[in-house]
């Protein structure tokens, strides 16, 4: 038998809406679809929720599974499982009315606009419908505007995945009038880049890399883009090839003039922007910890910024430059690790589309079975662990900290209600919309001080910034943020 947590509200009967809960027999593959019947069926109930096709093709099914947006007829329903509606208005139940959002495309005009005697000329081609291609297999079930961090709490502000990917499917096409304008106003500068809309859509569109930053490369073309903010990590690279403005020295030119590294090593680190100059102790922390297990790395003079900042914002025209750079650098090496989940992100998967494949690593990953615990003292502390965005939907790796974390002698882990949660530091909110960072942050905040925890943990120095921030938003500032290397140093001490 296994438990449900059913939404239930009926507007003609209903003073406030509720969780009814409701135990039913588990039958192997049994998605959300049938658990709703089968409550129906035992329990004589008249829950209401919409069906179609049973084969993730209508998308007229999508609640919210858990906090997410899914497919009830393709989602497996497991014990515990909260079903919801998705934020719009109710019907009743987990029925809701769309109209709203029909009204928005009728009002934005989405449908191919174009003049007959101009449209003659543009041509059509393989590139152009490929481009296209990524975006337009939306079955319209509104997962992505369920899921978004951003959409919850900015609607009026940002229009989120479903408009932004729509726009972008006319603005690719060649025959289309302009579309500029239309993202603008829908907020295209208001995606953290967190990815959900696309772990959550059931055709995988990866609306922020093949819609938003496109559609913000256009607009950067056109001298409509970026934000004022993000034009400074431009400016800082092509002065010191650093996305940041440089205030204190590089942790990579005092290691280099150190006995800490070793240059025949065929192992290196990227340090990134940030650990090179903000958060060098870090760096010195991986430093020890890697020596305490008798792992010998270097950190190898000229490598430059990943590009992350830029293609995040759609400056895109030096980014070959920077690519070209850290290749050569790091040619020789057999594994480069990274501290830092939007690097480690970039490098893997955006690096190989400007011809560098190099074998990178998230420390997390290299190190969770070269760590010798037997060596580590306890450390008595309450944690809780923080899922970069780029880390656990932009590299996929989700259990390699977390056995890192469980493994530290008198280190108690607690999950937050939603780990992976977007904490609002990417796809440059932080500099270029605080208000939406903070209060993402503060949001993440609220959930960590539900488990009493002592310290939240990540991998990422922009989530551990936006998150502190969150924290003394929220006035929990005697909550620590530390990288994972912190916590590992401190069971090495």
């Amino acid at each position: 038998m296994i438990k449900i947590y059913v939404y239930r509200f009926n507007p003609d009967a209903d003073e406030e809406p509720y969780f009814e809960c409701y135990e039913i027999e588990k039958t192997p593959q049994m998605k959300v679809l049938d658990a709703l019947q089968a409550i129906n069926d035992k329990y004589d109930e008249d829950i209401s929720f919409r069906s179609s096709c049973r084969a993730g093709q209508c998308g007229s099914c999508t609640i919210k599974y858990n906090g997410k947006g899914a497919l009830a007829c393709q989602s497996e329903i497991k014990d515990g499982a909260i079903i919801e509606p998705i934020n719009l208005p109710i019907i009743k139940d987990l029925v809701v009315d769309r109209s709203s959002i029909e009204e928005k495309v009728k009002e934005l005009n989405l449908e191919l606009q174009c003049e007959k005697n101009n449209s003659i000329n543009k041509e059509v081609n393989n590139s152009n419908i490929q481009e296209t291609k990524k975006v337009r297999s939306c079955i319209e079930c509104y997962s992505c505007l369920a899921s978004c961090p951003v959409v919850q709490h900015f609607q009026n502000e940002f229009g989120g995945p479903y408009f932004m990917r729509y726009i972008s499917k006319f603005t690719f096409d060649p025959r289309e009038e302009d579309r500029l304008q239309d993202s603008l106003k829908e907020g295209l500068y208001k995606c953290t880049s967190c990815g959900m809309c696309k772990s959550v859509c059931p055709k995988n569109i990866n609306t922020f890399g093949d819609a938003i930053e496109k559609l913000r490369a256009i607009a950067v073309a056109a001298d409509e883009g970026p934000l004022p903010e993000h034009v400074v990590f431009k400016e800082n690279i092509l002065e010191d090839g650093r996305s940041v403005d440089i205030k204190t020295g590089s942790f990579i030119e005092e290691i280099n003039n150190s006995d800490l590294i070793n240059k025949d090593s065929k192992i290196a680190l990227f340090t990134g922007c940030i650990l090179d100059y903000r958060l060098q102790k870090v760096g010195y922390d991986l430093i020890k910890v890697l020596k305490t297990n008798g792992i010998e790395i270097d950190v190898p003079k000229g490598q430059v910024c990943c590009g992350s900042p830029l293609l995040r914002t759609g400056q895109i025209d030096i980014v070959q430059g920077l690519v070209d750079t850290n290749k050569e650098i790091f040619k020789e090496y057999d594994t480069v690790l990274t501290v830092c989940a939007g690097c480690g992100a970039t490098l893997k998967n955006n690096h190989p589309e400007y011809g560098s494949e190099l074998n990178v690593m998230d420390i997390s990953e290299f190190l969770v079975d070269k760590l010798d615990y037997s060596k580590m003292k306890e450390v008595n502390k309450k944690i809780t662990w923080h899922d970069p965005c780029h880390l656990r939907r932009g590299q996929g790796i989700k259990e390699e900290p977390r056995e890192v974390i469980k493994n530290i002698p008198g280190v108690e882990l607690v999950e937050m209600n939603h780990p992976a949660q977007c904490c609002g530091a990417g796809g440059g909110i932080k500099s270029g919309e605080p208000e939406i960072a903070l209060k993402l942050a503060s949001e993440k905040a609220k959930m960590i001080k539900s488990t009493e925890a002592e310290a939240v943990v990540t991998i990422c120095p922009f989530c551990q910034t936006n998150l502190k921030d969150g924290l003394e938003a929220e006035g929990l500032p005697e909550v620590n943020t530390l990288n994972i290397i912190e916590l590992l140093k401190q069971a090495y001490e």
